[in-house]
């Protein structure tokens, strides 16, 4: 009876162990929105948003349109799935197209306090603040 006790006590373990968010949301504040601030080292002038409230949601604000994804690489690593987005008309149609085009070639994310960065091997990059 003791030795079933411990035998079912270890697996409860190794099932949460299972259950770690190893996504970007288990690593950055999942309360933030992150503004992007440029892209290839340049001010990125538009308004665009990142945010990853749950494990593997992507959402967010591009410059005209809402739109959402997920993410199923482990942190380090960042691999956006496909993008859904609302489909409204606005000035700033190529900056979300710029926006949203760097936004799937990037292959690695990292959190650090207020910044998020992305970053490709092709030396592309993202870098974002949080707003809270």
């Amino acid at each position: 009876m003791k030795q079933s006790l411990l035998v079912t006590a270890a697996l409860a373990s190794l099932t949460l162990m299972g259950c770690k968010d190893e996504t970007i949301s288990g690593y950055a504040d999942r309360k933030a929105v992150w503004k992007l601030l440029e892209i290839d080292r340049k001010p990125f002038d538009a308004d665009a948003t990142i945010s990853f409230p749950t494990q593997g949601q992507i959402v967010g604000q591009a410059p005209c349109n809402r739109y959402s994804s997920e993410q199923k690489a482990p942190y380090p690593w960042f691999e956006i799935g496909p993008i859904a987005a609302t489909r409204m008309a606005c000035e700033a149609l190529s900056e979300e197209s710029r926006f949203f085009t760097a936004l799937t070639e990037m292959r690695q994310i990292e959190a650090q306090g207020d910044m998020l960065i992305m970053s490709n091997e092709a030396g592309r990059q993202m870098v974002f603040l949080a707003q809270r």
